[in-house]
């Protein structure tokens, strides 16, 4: 009976030491963009469609949704990727245009700043994203 304490409690000071996180929204991958980013699909070249920070995005296909992705917002996350490039937090995206690359290669394209708010590094990162 010790014994299943003590194993017990070495599985719990284990589990304890683990990061766990809580996936609340969709996973998928994004990317970054590059300006010029008039004009989009959703505004044409209108400047205004921008959010304060830039802090804009191209979706694919699966998020487009015939244009009806236009405005939406988003609240995201980075999870993972090629040498630990996530910053902690996460950020609120708009929804400023269809995918300019066909096939897309991500499901969320981020505008520069708002790839640098999540990422330290370039490439393709996992994402969890959720919309608000």
């Amino acid at each position: 009976m010790a014994s299943l304490f003590v194993i017990m409690a070495v599985v719990l000071s284990l589990l304890s030491n683990l990061e766990v996180s809580l996936v609340l929204g969709d996973i998928g991958t994004a990317s970054s963009y590059n300006p010029p980013y008039l004009p989009t699909r959703c505004n044409g070249n209108s400047q205004d469609q921008f959010p304060p920070g830039n802090l804009f995005v191209a979706v694919s296909e699966g998020l487009w949704d015939n244009g009806a992705a236009c405005g939406r917002r988003y609240r995201l996350r980075c999870l993972s990727g090629i040498d630990k490039p996530c910053k902690s937090g996460s950020i609120e995206v708009k929804v400023v245009d269809f995918c300019p690359k066909s096939p897309c290669p991500a499901t969320i394209l981020l505008s520069n700043d708002a790839f640098a708010a999540v990422s330290r590094s370039a490439g393709k990162i996992n994402i969890e994203y959720a919309q608000i």
